[in-house]
């Protein structure tokens, strides 16, 4: 997998803690670098690491698909692609009501956690196509901590409206990503 094809992953994938962390900056008062330079860091940490817990199952599964692996790797971004698609357009006001009162900890790591499933699947994904899982984890990590980093700090002034349109991106980006994929193992091969 070459630079660009990493960097839009990554990008890819910071995309819904982004529309997170604006909805985190959004319940602050007045967000601080501190705080915002803290929830990226939690966010960061957990995006890098849960491609490599997703890469290490797929290992595991990876010679037993061998055969089928862009296949696979496509119909997985290209679902999530279109999830991410379909949330990003949900009505707005329905996530009103779940914004935090406080940003301990443990809500920052669970709420991290839960957006950083998309990258264990990616991770599994590139498994089957014996990717450098650690320059990409890395970069996914990387481009998080910048992500929510910016996003709390921009979360008030901005609303949620601008983390949906980049989580919209995001889903486009990981069905062009599936698509290139595809391509590059039948016809580009």
């Amino acid at each position: 997998m070459n630079f660009l094809a990493t960097a839009a992953i990554a990008l890819a994938m910071s995309t819904d803690a982004f529309a997170v962390a604006i909805g985190k900056g959004a319940a602050l008062q007045r967000p601080h670098l501190k705080e915002a330079l803290r929830t990226g860091a939690i966010f960061g940490v957990i995006e890098g690491l849960t491609p490599l817990v997703g890469w290490a199952l797929g290992q595991v599964a990876a010679p037993y698909v061998q055969a089928w692996d862009h296949w696979i790797a496509f119909t997985l971004l290209g679902l999530l692609g279109l999830r991410m698609m379909r949330e990003s357009l949900a009505a707005s006001g329905e996530d009103e009501d779940d914004k935090p009162s406080s940003h301990s900890f443990w809500l920052l790591a669970i709420t991290g956690f839960a957006t950083s499933i998309d990258a264990m699947v990616v991770g599994a994904s590139l498994a089957l196509l014996d990717a450098d899982i650690f320059t990409t984890a890395g970069a996914i990590g990387l481009a998080t901590f910048v992500m929510v980093t910016l996003g709390v700090m921009l979360g008030r002034g901005l609303g949620r409206i601008v983390g949906k349109r980049a989580e919209l991106m995001g889903g486009l980006v990981l069905i062009v990503i599936g698509s290139l994929i595809l391509y590059e193992h039948t016809l580009g091969a």
